[in-house]
């Protein structure tokens, strides 16, 4: 909710040509086309356009320098932002403090839900938490994103998504592509280790599921390498699909290396690529 009459303000103090100032203004004033809609824009600028990130951190930049001037500590992302103080109530006085400026100077909202007062370490930003190792600050993924990553996962290797294993292997692949790179400068190795075994374990379920006659079954595990006994013992048994995943048997016929061929990419494997 960017007051646009500030931010013509701002921009003025450091832009002399009035025809540039101009066309900002024009394109604020352009409006949106919503759901095949148009609405006017009276506030704030367009989500998406390709000159809204610069303008929000132009808006933003007078609150670093304020920051600065009163000697804080923080650090933002676009209109993410936290302030390191000594103690807690340091920290409550600055809030109190910054909240007008930010509120009656600058007319930008202050998400006060978001809003709060607390450890590094309990503080979610950009999607990381902070710990103390052996007296040095560390890095690592917040149990909400954590959350996010594998609510995702689940989406991807549920069965009844209606896509078939290729496909399901390729939105995997770029998935776990994207949040490696994201999030690869936290420590994550032992998270990684056990979401792909339950990753795993998802995907075999899948294919159990998939090959549903004793007699498919059959001839897919011993295909797949397993002695023709315990292929038919298997291939017969009662057990549920969840406890069955995790048998030594479809641990050895669908095993790593197998799934790998069948296209599928695991967090650990990419992480090594990435950081290696």
């Amino acid at each position: 909710t960017v007051n646009q009459s500030k931010l013509v303000e701002v921009l003025s103090r450091t832009i002399k040509d009035g025809r540039v100032i101009s066309l900002i203004h024009k394109y604020l004033k352009a409006g949106v086309v919503v759901k095949h809609k148009f609405e006017d824009t009276e506030i704030g600028v367009p989500q998406g356009g390709n000159l809204s990130p610069i303008l929000s951190n132009i808006m933003l930049n007078e609150l670093d320098k304020e920051l600065e001037s009163r000697g804080h500590r923080f650090v933002r992302y676009a209109d993410d932002l936290l302030i390191f103080c000594k103690s807690r109530r340091s920290a409550e006085r600055t809030l109190e403090n910054i909240l007008p400026f930010i509120e009656e100077k600058l007319f930008l909202k202050v998400n006060r839900e978001k809003t709060v007062v607390d450890e590094a370490r309990k503080v979610k930003f950009l999607g990381f938490s902070f710990y103390a190792k052996m007296e040095e600050i560390r890095v690592r993924i917040h149990p909400k994103s954590i959350a996010k990553m594998r609510s995702k996962v689940k989406e991807h290797t549920s069965r009844s998504n209606g896509m078939g294993n290729e496909q399901r292997a390729e939105k995997l692949r770029r998935y776990i592509m994207g949040w490696i790179n994201y999030f690869k400068i936290a420590d994550m190795k032992s998270l990684l280790q056990s979401t792909d075994e339950w990753m795993r374990r998802r995907i075999r379920m899948i294919f159990w599921k998939q090959w549903k006659r004793v007699k498919t079954k059959f001839e897919k595990l011993q295909t797949l390498g397993i002695h023709t006994q315990k292929a038919w013992e298997y291939a017969n048994t009662r057990k549920g699909y969840w406890r069955i995943s995790n048998s030594p048997i479809l641990s050895k016929s669908l095993g790593n290396n197998t799934l790998k061929g069948l296209g599928f990419l695991f967090f650990s494997d990419y992480y090594r690529q990435v950081t290696a």
